[in-house]
């Protein structure tokens, strides 16, 4: 009998972010992608995970104004941050990644 060992895709998440900058600053990217591409709930779960493994909800409650509780409903699958909260997240994490998110030029298919 073999015995499998599953661990929380969040897990793996955190561990990778935390010893891999690469990793943080291409899921950033990726969240600011899926919301650009219509795919809000995917982005705002990406986020969420971004957030628990960098600045974690209570710091990012104290850099926001925002009560956590309410920064976890706004990043669940359900939740709808308005573009001000989307952009005090998108700020915070930028600071902490050292990132700076830059529009690029696009041309029309």
């Amino acid at each position: 009998m073999s015995v499998v060992v599953t661990r929380d895709s969040r897990e793996t998440v955190v561990d990778r972010v935390k010893r891999d900058p690469a990793f943080a600053k291409a899921l950033l990217d990726e969240a600011v992608a899926l919301f650009l591409n219509g795919e809000p709930e995917t982005a705002r779960l990406v986020l969420r995970d971004l957030v628990n493994a960098t600045v974690g909800f209570d710091r990012l409650a104290d850099a926001t104004g925002k009560p956590a509780k309410s920064l976890h409903r706004m990043l669940s699958t359900s939740g709808n941050p308005s573009m001000d909260n989307l952009s005090l997240i998108l700020g915070v994490l930028q600071k902490r990644l050292r990132v700076k998110l830059v529009r690029r030029a696009v041309r029309a298919a």
